[in-house]
């Protein structure tokens, strides 16, 4: 059996990248990336030179099988995506599993991902949270948030510039416009910036500064104090509810 490694690559600074990295794309029979141009430059940017495939969402259903015989015959494939940790809102997931069943070794080097950086930086709790990448853009949307109103843990979202102003507009419509929120952009780039304050307060901000990069939401979860409240007024009023309707049946 061969080796699936998993190798997270910089979401902006190059410096990001780690040695170990670089010695597994330069030692991998093979590397599937992401997208091919956008890797070129890194590899070559780290004197990496090796063969490159395309493997993405449009195509992983169709090539997966081929990759993971490859990978049982005792290759060492390496995965990245265009930028992060494959498999957190990237490709990666569907490979990695297919191997893990097969029977083959899978390794993830520990390295670059926007989520932690954002959350850690953000003031908000980071002890516990839930990570919930990118929402659906149409279909669901609505009802996926407000599965969310009663979360207490952090809650972790990626966003686009262009998405931005109305994902958090829709926030505030949820969970409240004094629920805190930070916004962290262009993680580890020249830019690098992290709006914090209320879901108002930051919108506010986007309203008059153009959103640029692209986006990390940190929002706070519920107060469990406040939800533990309003629990108990929620069943006050079904025992309300019920007694109504048990003296309309008398």
């Amino acid at each position: 059996m061969g080796t699936l490694y998993i190798v997270p690559t910089p979401v902006g600074n190059m410096e990001d990248m780690t040695m170990r990295a670089i010695r597994v794309l330069k030692e991998a029979d093979l590397v599937l990336a992401e997208d091919t141009r956008t890797s070129s430059v890194l590899l070559k940017h780290f004197d990496i030179r090796n063969r490159l495939m395309a493997h993405h969402k449009f195509n992983e259903h169709g090539t997966t099988a081929a990759i993971v015989d490859r990978l049982k015959a005792g290759e060492t494939i390496a995965l990245i995506s265009d930028a992060g940790t494959p498999g957190i809102s990237d490709p990666g997931f569907y490979l990695a599993r297919e191997a893990a069943q097969a029977g083959v070794t899978v390794q993830t080097l520990p390295g670059a991902t926007a989520c932690i950086p954002a959350i850690v930086s953000s003031g908000l709790p980071c002890d516990r949270f839930c990570f919930e990448g990118f929402l659906p853009q149409k279909k669901g949307r609505q009802t996926y948030m407000e599965s969310l109103k009663d979360e207490t843990r952090t809650m972790i979202f990626y966003e686009s510039p262009y998405r931005v102003v109305k994902t958090l507009q829709q926030f505030a419509e949820v969970f409240g416009e004094d629920r805190q929120v930070s916004c962290c952009r262009e993680i580890s780039k020249l830019h690098e910036e992290s709006v914090r304050g209320t879901l108002s307060e930051v919108i506010s901000h986007f309203m008059e500064t153009e959103p640029r990069g692209e986006f990390v939401i940190v929002l706070a979860g519920k107060d469990p104090k406040q939800l533990k409240e309003e629990m108990k007024e929620r069943k006050r009023e079904e025992k309300k509810k019920h007694y109504k309707q048990s003296d309309k049946g008398e």
